[in-house]
C-alpha cells in the first residue's frame, strides 16, 4: 500500500475511527471516575550534627550530616517507625500496609528526609506524615544516644521537623487527565489498526483499478447505483443531450455511464466488433438484467438495430423488466413451437430495439443452451442486429459459459462493494475452462458520493447535478423521421423469407427519440465465415 492508499483508508473509516476514539476517550474517563480517591500529603525533616562556631567546624558538620542521612533512610521505611506512627494517628492498619502508602525520599547531595504519605482523606495523609517525620526524630534520637556514657553526653546529630505537612487540595490518584489522554491514545491506534485490518481482509469489489489487477481484465464499464430502480421500474427515462435539467443527477450519471460502455463495445474491435454478446454476473442480484436492458435501449438510441435475448431459463427477467406480455419465447422457438418472427417483440417507438423473452422454462435449460439450433438462430439474428443475451450467473449453474462459448463474448456484471474479488475469478475462471472470450467487467451499483467513489470515477459528481442553462434541443426534422421510420427493422427482414409477422404487442409508455441512421448490414467478413461453417 502507498501512503495516498492509508489515507483513502482513514477517509473511507474516519467515523469509525472517531467513534473508537471517543469510546477510549469515555473509558478512560470512566475509570479515573471507578478508582478511589487517594490524597498525599508531604513533610519532611533535618539532620543536623553540632554546632559550628566557625566555617571549618560548619562544613565538617554539614558533611557528617550528609553521610548520616543515607543510612537514616533505611530506619525512616522500617517496621518500628510505622508501628510507632500508627500508634500516633490512631490507625488500626499493620506495619506493612503504613509502609505501602509512606515513600521516603533524600534529595541529592543534601541531608533531608522528605516523607509523602498517602490515605483516603486529606486530614489521614496529613496526619500520617506528621506523625511519620516525629517517629523518625524519636528513633534517630534513640540511636544517636543509645550508647551514651553515665556523664550524660549527647549525640551531636540531631533529626528534626523541617516542614510541617500541610491539608492536600485534591487527590493525587486517579489522574483523570492523564486517564482521558491515554484512553484517547489508546482509541486512536486501535480505531486506526481497525480501519488497516478491515481494509486487508475486506475482499469486496472497492475500485477499478483494483479488479483490474485482481483479476487481469479491463473494466469497460461503471454503472452507479440509481436509487429509483424497483422491481416495476428498471429501465432509465434519460434520453441524452443536456437534459440535467429534466431529469434527476443520478439517473443522467447512469444514463451517461450507459452510452460510455456502449462506445467502449463499439471501438472494442473497429474491423469486427461483437455481436452476439452474452451478459451475465458471478452470483444472482448482481443487476445483470437491469444493466442489459438499459444498454439495449442505449444501443437502440444510437440508431442500431439490437435484440436482447432472455437466455436465463432458470429465473427470465427481461419481459417484466421491460413491461412486456411474458408467454411464448426462445424456448418455443427452440423447440419448433414458434417462429422467431411470432415472438420477437418490439419496445419503444424507435424501431430499433426488440426483446425476446425466455418462454415456457424448461426442465433441461442447459441442453437448450448448448443446442445447434440456439448457434444457428444466434448467427441468423447478429446478421440483422446487435445480439445481447442476458444469461444466468455462472457460479451457480453452467449456462452462461456455455452460451458464451458459441458468442463472440461476455460481459461480466459485478456488484460494488458487494462481489468479492475471489468470486469474480472463480466466474471468470468458469469461463476459461470453456475457452470463451471475456470481453470485459461492469461495475454495477459504485457509489457517486464520499470517498468511495473516487475509486471507480466518479470524483466530479456534482457535473452531473449541474442545472443546464443551454436551451433545450430541437426536435427531430420531419426528414429524419420519415428515414427512420424508412428503415428495415430486424423483425422485418427476418419475416421476408416467411409467413407476415404476427401483430405487433403493446409497447411501454417509454418514448426514445427517432434516429435516421439505417440498419447496418452485416460484414461481408463475418458473412463469408458463418457460411463457411
Amino acid at each position: 500500500m502507498e501512503l495516498t492508499d492509508y489515507w483513502k483508508v482513514l477517509r473511507a473509516h474516519w467515523v469509525s475511527i472517531l467513534a473508537i476514539a471517543v469510546l477510549g476517550t469515555l473509558v478512560g474517563f470512566g475509570w479515573a471516575l471507578l478508582q478511589p480517591k487517594v490524597y498525599t500529603a508531604n513533610a519532611s525533616g533535618i539532620v543536623s550534627a553540632g554546632v559550628g562556631t566557625d566555617i571549618g567546624s560548619a562544613m565538617a558538620g554539614e558533611n557528617y550530616a550528609k553521610s548520616r542521612v543515607k543510612s537514616y533512610l533505611d530506619l525512616a521505611m522500617s517496621r518500628s517507625v510505622a508501628a510507632s506512627a500508627a500508634e500516633a494517628t490512631g490507625l488500626s492498619d499493620s506495619p506493612d500496609a503504613l509502609l505501602t502508602r509512606v515513600r521516603v525520599e533524600n534529595p541529592l547531595d543534601t541531608a533531608t528526609l522528605k516523607v509523602s504519605a498517602s490515605a483516603g482523606t486529606p486530614e489521614e495523609a496529613r496526619d500520617l506524615a506528621e506523625a511519620w517525620v516525629v517517629a523518625i526524630g524519636d528513633h534517630v534520637s534513640e540511636l544517636e544516644n543509645s550508647g551514651a556514657g553515665a556523664d550524660g553526653a549527647m549525640s551531636i546529630v540531631t533529626f528534626r521537623s523541617l516542614d510541617a505537612a500541610q491539608l492536600p487540595s485534591s487527590p493525587s490518584s486517579p489522574n483523570t487527565k492523564l486517564a482521558v489522554a491515554i484512553g484517547s491514545l489508546v482509541g486512536v491506534v486501535v480505531a486506526i489498526g481497525y480501519a488497516l485490518l478491515r481494509r486487508v481482509f475486506d475482499r469486496r469489489v472497492r475500485s477499478t483499478a483494483e479488479v483490474e489487477q485482481e483479476t487481469g481484465t479491463a473494466v469497460i464499464g461503471t454503472i452507479p447505483a440509481h436509487r429509483g430502480f424497483d422491481d416495476d421500474n428498471r429501465i432509465i427515462l434519460s434520453t441524452g443531450g443536456n437534459d440535467r435539467s429534466q431529469r434527476g443527477a443520478d439517473e443522467y450519471a447512469v444514463a451517461e455511464s450507459l452510452r460510455e460502455l456502449r462506445t467502449n463495445l463499439q471501438f472494442m474491435n473497429i474491423d469486427d466488433p461483437p455481436r452476439k454478446i452474452v451478459v451475465t454476473s458471478a452470483l444472482p442480484g448482481e443487476g445483470k438484467s437491469t444493466v442489459i436492458s438499459n444498454l439495449a435501449n442505449a444501443i437502440a438510441a444510437s440508431g442500431r438495430p439490437v435484440i436482447v435475448i432472455d437466455g436465463d431459463l432458470r429465473r427470465p427477467m427481461l419481459a417484466k423488466t421491460f413491461g412486456l406480455p411474458e408467454g411464448a419465447g426462445l424456448t418455443d422457438v427452440l423447440i419448433g413451437r414458434a417462429k422467431i418472427v411470432d415472438v420477437l417483440q418490439p419496445w419503444g417507438t424507435s424501431g430499433k430495439l426488440f426483446v425476446l423473452g425466455a418462454g415456457k422454462v424448461p426442465p433441461n435449460p442447459s441442453e437448450l443452451l448448448g443446442s445447434k439450433r440456439l448457434h444457428s438462430l444466434l448467427d441468423e439474428l447478429a446478421e440483422l442486429a446487435t445480439v445481447l443475451i442476458d444469461a444466468p450467473p455462472l457460479l451457480p449453474v453452467t449456462d452462461a459459459a456455455i452460451l458464451t462459448a458459441r458468442t463472440d463474448g461476455a460481459l461480466v456484471v459485478t456488484r460494488a462493494r458487494r462481489t468479492t474479488y475471489d468470486e469474480l475469478k472463480a466466474a471468470l475462471a468458469n469461463l476459461g475452462k470453456v475457452k470463451a472470450h471475456t470481453l470485459g467487467i461492469i461495475i454495477n451499483g459504485v457509489p457517486m458520493r464520499g470517498v468511495s467513489a473516487e475509486g471507480y470515477g466518479y470524483r466530479y459528481r456534482s457535473y452531473y447535478g449541474r442545472t443546464a442553462t443551454e436551451p433545450a434541443a430541437a426536435a427531430p426534422s420531419a426528414a429524419q423521421s420519415a428515414a427512420s421510420s424508412a428503415a428495415p427493422s430486424p423483425a422485418s427482414s427476418a419475416a421476408s423469407s416467411s409467413e407476415a409477422p404476427a401483430q405487433p404487442v403493446k409497447r411501454s409508455s417509454y418514448r426514445a427519440p427517432q434516429q435516421s441512421e439505417p440498419v447496418p448490414a452485416a460484414p461481408a467478413s463475418r458473412r463469408r465465415a458463418r457460411t463457411a461453417e
